[in-house]
């Protein structure tokens, strides 16, 4: 079978063709994935092995039986348009794939990209805002990069006219890398007077897109979307926005996904900060006024008092679970409490309890953010 692009796994080029699949979403795509070892197994697999995975009824198991040989089809043309337009696709199963987009169950089976595998980095911020911003609110993407610099974290937005675009020229601007997420479907830039940004984009970060080749920018697409730039965020930063839009779809996504939300205040009645203003005051998002507050809050001020090459021994009280824990945190230096669940495989109800004994006990310290450090 031709996989086109000599770059595409067999695994990869499965997982395409089941993303394909009508009523296969993401969480059922997951399931039959963990249920057969592989996507190229559900392929092979028959309808009383398929009605068996949690969320596969008969009707699903139909349209997979149904679908296959199109889906499949499908597959074999995407890796050809892969190869032509010289992109990559990251697969949920794939060793690359974004350590902070595979802890939602709304994640995608796949996407596409160009540029850098640059998602796992240590820092992320998501910087989304109005499409029409004033003196104001450039002003203020400016001096938080700026302000941010030092911490070499990675800036996602989604390449949208205004403080997204701002965004991601600001990072450029101060050597930082950046993650454009799109709407439409690769290689073609929606909005096309960004393209010469995206090639800027794409040799320091990179562009992504969930959508096949040449999908067109339907506007179903960008709300969508959205959730991608926030769970590849560690925070998001709410930059000028009216009530309704992009960006506070984007805000309540991220609050959803247990992220730090930030809003910049602005002036009672200034239009576009109607949105920010709300966040702060139903407290969805919490009030910055400069890149310093929000590296204070997530915790990303550097402390050069603290000790060096330090490993203190464990306290002898500790559970398995919880010494599981205190080697994960050692290792990795600072967790997120998905992270946490993710690393450990502890439900989150159990590990919320263990994490509250561990800190009452000072084995641990609660950081801003839902970041966890080692104390002992």
């Amino acid at each position: 079978m031709n996989t086109g692009s000599g770059s595409i796994t067999p695994e990869q080029f499965y997982t395409l063709a089941l993303s394909q699949i009508k009523n296969v979403g993401s969480v059922i795509g997951k399931n039959l994935i963990a249920a057969f070892g592989s996507a190229e197994s559900i392929f092979k697999s028959k309808k009383h092995q398929l009605v068996k995975v949690p969320g596969v009824g008969e009707v699903i198991a139909n349209e997979i039986l149904k679908s296959k040989d199109e889906a499949l089809k499908f597959a074999e043309q995407e890796c050809k348009k892969i190869e032509q337009y010289k992109l990559s696709i990251c697969c949920y199963a794939d060793e690359n794939y974004p350590t902070r987009l595979k802890f939602y169950n709304d994640s995608p089976l796949v996407f596409y990209y160009s540029g850098e595998t640059v998602w796992n980095a240590e820092k992320t911020v998501a910087i989304v805002g109005t499409r029409k911003p004033t003196i104001y609110g450039k002003d203020l993407v400016i001096k938080f990069i700026e302000g941010i610099r030092q911490t070499n974290a990675v800036i996602v937005s989604g390449l949208a006219y205004g403080i997204d675009a701002i965004a991601h020229q600001e990072a450029l601007n101060n050597g930082l890398k950046t993650i454009a997420v799109l709407g439409n479907g690769l290689p073609d830039i929606y909005p096309a007077s960004h393209t010469s940004l995206a090639k800027e984009i794409i040799e320091n970060g990179a562009v992504l897109s969930e959508y096949p080749i040449k999908s067109e920018p339907d506007a179903i697409n960008f709300p969508k979307r959205n959730r991608i730039v926030a769970a590849l965020s560690d925070a998001v930063v709410v930059v000028e926005s009216k009530v309704e839009g992009g960006s506070m779809i984007t805000a309540s996504i991220a609050n959803s996904y247990n992220k730090d939300v930030f809003a910049f205040p602005g002036r009672a009645n200034d239009l576009y900060s109607s949105g920010c203003n709300a966040l702060i005051k139903l407290n969805k998002a919490q009030m910055i006024e400069s890149a310093d507050d929000f590296l204070y809050f997530m915790n990303w001020v550097k402390d050069d008092k603290k000790a060096q090459n330090t490993t203190p021994s464990l306290p002898i009280a500790l559970s398995p679970e919880q010494e599981k824990i205190i080697n994960l945190l050692r290792e990795k230096n600072k967790l997120h409490i998905d992270e946490i669940s993710y690393y450990s495989e502890l439900p989150g109800s159990q590990l919320s309890m263990i994490l509250l004994e561990m800190e009452m006990n000072n084995w641990i310290r609660a950081l801003p953010g839902k970041m966890y450090e080692v104390s002992i």
